[in-house]
């Protein structure tokens, strides 16, 4: 399992990246682990306010529908075109290829409520 020190993360698995006033948006390693292989992914359009917890998009995989969950409120600034054609690369590459959403945050602080790499781990040992 893989999980860079420079993203933060959610009780549902998502991942945050902080790329200046954006963040981008995925899920985590353990969670495309968890769901198997990738075969559909809906994701809202560009415009569009996420809230805080609230689903945003729905990861379809041969085992399961997972709603994926937004870490922070924003607008969504830019989809993943590429993920309709190419679901498997949320399995192949959930921290590259697999990125979900880019937002502009309503408020930058609720960065501050996710976990770091470490505790992330710590969280998913005790699952």
């Amino acid at each position: 399992m893989d999980f860079p020190e420079e993203l933060k993360y959610t009780e549902d698995h998502e991942w945050v990246l902080s790329e200046g006033d954006l963040v981008s948006i995925g899920i985590s390693d353990f969670a495309q682990d968890q769901l198997g292989d990738v075969v559909f992914v809906e994701l809202p359009e560009v415009g569009d306010k996420v809230e805080i917890s609230k689903a945003f998009g729905v990861v379809e995989s041969v085992k399961a529908v997972s709603d994926i969950y937004a870490p922070l409120a924003g607008e969504v600034v830019e989809v993943n075109s590429d993920l309709p054609d190419s679901p498997e690369s949320i399995n192949t590459s959930p921290y590259e290829d697999g990125w979900m959403i880019r937002i502009k945050p309503d408020d930058m602080a609720e960065l501050d409520g996710l976990m770091d790499a470490s505790a992330y781990q710590a969280f998913i040992e005790q699952e």
